[in-house]
């Protein structure tokens, strides 16, 4: 397996090397650190997601898996194939409303507490990702987004980090921040039966 890539960026508003940014270490411990780490495989191409992460200098890990074109569900999929809880791993489904986009970030394992999602066509068109492997982040087009409230009780959570088989875990108020988001219970979860 292929060592992954660590850059290293400056934090926003560090002077002199003494600010302090904080930072989650691969055990899920918060550091605190001058710096900001993103990593991620060394042959992972830079998406718009990626690089929008890089620019903003949250730390964020990429992961990617081999992606199974026949999977039922790609966010169940990503959860399963990383070994995570389907409750850290969110999709971001498009939704039409009135003829306006609007972006919803929710748990995998539950569904958005709307309609009508929009037309995947327009949705490729308008983010500038295909469906399966839409991010929240560096779309081409920001929509306006809602992440559900659920995020906030994990200290990482997965996105699309902007094509199947590939996922950017950062922490969740970082997630809210890159995207203008509004955080309230858009989730609708499945009665068992």
């Amino acid at each position: 397996m292929e060592e992954p890539r660590r850059r290293r960026t400056a934090a926003r508003g560090e002077t002199g090397g003494h600010g302090e940014r904080r930072q989650q270490a691969d055990d899920g411990a918060r550091l605190h650190s001058p710096t900001v780490a993103a990593v991620y495989p060394s042959r992972v191409a830079r998406t718009p997601a990626i690089a929008v992460a890089e620019r903003s200098g949250a730390a964020f890990t990429v992961h990617e898996y081999e992606h199974d074109p026949a999977a039922e569900s790609y966010g169940l999929e990503a959860a399963e194939r990383m070994g995570v809880d389907p409750g850290r791993v969110f999709k971001t489904l498009v939704a039409d409303l009135d003829g306006r986009l609007a972006v919803a970030v929710v748990p995998v394992e539950a569904q958005l507490d709307l309609k009508a999602l929009a037309d995947g066509k327009l949705v490729e068109r308008t983010t500038g990702y295909v469906l399966g492997g839409v991010s929240p982040l560096g779309q081409r087009k920001r929509l306006p987004t809602t992440v559900d409230a659920s995020a906030l009780e994990h200290a990482t959570v997965f996105v699309s980090a902007g094509r199947r088989g590939l996922e950017i875990e950062l922490d969740p108020r970082d997630l809210v921040r890159l995207t203008g988001a509004e955080v309230r219970a858009v989730a609708r979860y499945r009665e068992a039966t």
